[in-house]
């Protein structure tokens, strides 16, 4: 049995998925924003070792919750699921940052850099990445008009480089991406159209380890199978270029 921690997972698919790998006999851990998340948290998942609190919106918050994660012992694997989404109004954190891409791709990139380095790692994208562009030349919309659509976007392709760029450097680690679809939580809409049964299925797949089959890296999958990304995020040269971004705003660098 594996020992897995999923951010972002008080609720939605973070929590299906912790609970799913729970059920299957792994040892989980939970991560909230806050002290009242938390509390939900372990009301819905009473079995989960434990729930690590902190705000991914800041520097400062991403490395304490690395800090904590890191307290806690080594883990097997590291779901990095949590984000906000595609409906934001422009809203910049008290480091000056747009908190989509402060969530969705730093806090990302700063867990990755500073948790103790796992077997497999496992970050959330989303179908909408395939038509976004990364955008690194704005990537903190400071010469763009504010869309959050396309902020989102661009951040879960942001994650997709990140995934791919750690499987091209972390030879020893299995690293991929994955779009669950889009589905009716709360961040994708009453209206959403896609299969809520299988959103959680393949994030809890790739980190369990048990199947042969996910022992793969820099892959990218929709319900279990492998699909094609964008291709941005596959190029070499725009995962060295989002790293270097990210190591400069947050002052965390990636190790080799």
């Amino acid at each position: 049995m594996s020992r897995i921690v999923v951010t972002g997972s008080s609720t939605g698919l973070g929590l299906m998925a912790a609970g799913l790998l729970a059920e299957q006999g792994h040892q989980v851990v939970l991560h909230a924003r806050n002290t009242a998340r938390a509390e939900d948290a372990r009301r819905a998942l009473p079995q989960a070792e434990t729930v690590v609190i902190g705000d991914l919106e800041t520097v400062a918050g991403a490395k304490e919750v690395a800090a904590s994660v890191n307290a806690l012992g080594r883990f097997d694997a590291v779901i990095h699921n949590a984000a906000v989404g595609y409906r934001e109004a422009h809203h910049l954190t008290t480091e000056g940052l747009p908190h989509v891409f402060a969530i969705n791709t730093l806090s990302a990139y700063i867990l990755t850099a500073l948790i103790d380095r796992p077997r497999r790692l496992v970050y959330l994208s989303s179908g909408m990445h395939h038509h976004a562009d990364a955008n690194l030349n704005d990537i903190l919309w400071k010469k763009r008009r504010w869309n959050g659509s396309e902020a989102y976007a661009e951040s879960k392709l942001h994650d997709a480089m990140l995934a791919f760029a750690v499987a091209r450097r972390w030879k020893d680690v299995f690293s991929n991406a994955l779009e669950p679809g889009w589905v009716p939580t709360k961040m994708g809409g009453a209206g959403a159209p896609d299969d809520m049964a299988q959103a959680h299925l393949t994030q809890a797949w790739l980190a369990a380890g048990e199947d042969p089959r996910a022992d793969v890296t820099g892959e990218y999958f929709y319900h279990l199978k492998r699909r094609t990304a964008n291709p941005q995020a596959h190029d070499p040269a725009l995962q060295d270029r989002l790293i270097a971004i990210c190591e400069e705003i947050s002052g965390v660098t990636l190790p080799k």
